[in-house]
């Protein structure tokens, strides 16, 4: 979208959980480098709570534990944060799933 996120659907306002699903997707098939990892960093940065904590939705709503995981997982795929890396498909760090 103009604002950096992604959206599920036409018509849909951004959502920092489809930075996970869509970035995952691309990921699995080795595809990252099609979209702007930047904006889309700055974006999910964009929808932290920096006085309470937590990650939006979107910015200027209220955090939740579900975004805020993907929102994570979403930074770790795009290696833009000091993130242990995260494995694509299990939403799981990379280690443990080395160990599986």
């Amino acid at each position: 979208t103009p604002g950096g996120g992604f959206n599920g659907r036409p018509e849909k306002a951004p959502d920092v959980c489809y930075s996970w699903w869509i970035l995952s997707a691309l990921a699995t098939i080795d595809r990252v480098h099609w979209i702007d990892g930047a904006r889309l960093a700055a974006f999910i940065r964009a929808a932290q709570d920096e006085e309470d904590g937590g990650i939006a939705d979107r910015p200027g709503d209220v955090p939740d534990v579900f975004h805020t995981f993907f929102g994570l997982a979403g930074l770790s795929l795009l290696r833009e944060e000091d993130l242990t890396p995260i494995h694509p498909v299990y939403a799981l760090p990379m280690a443990v799933v080395q160990r599986m």
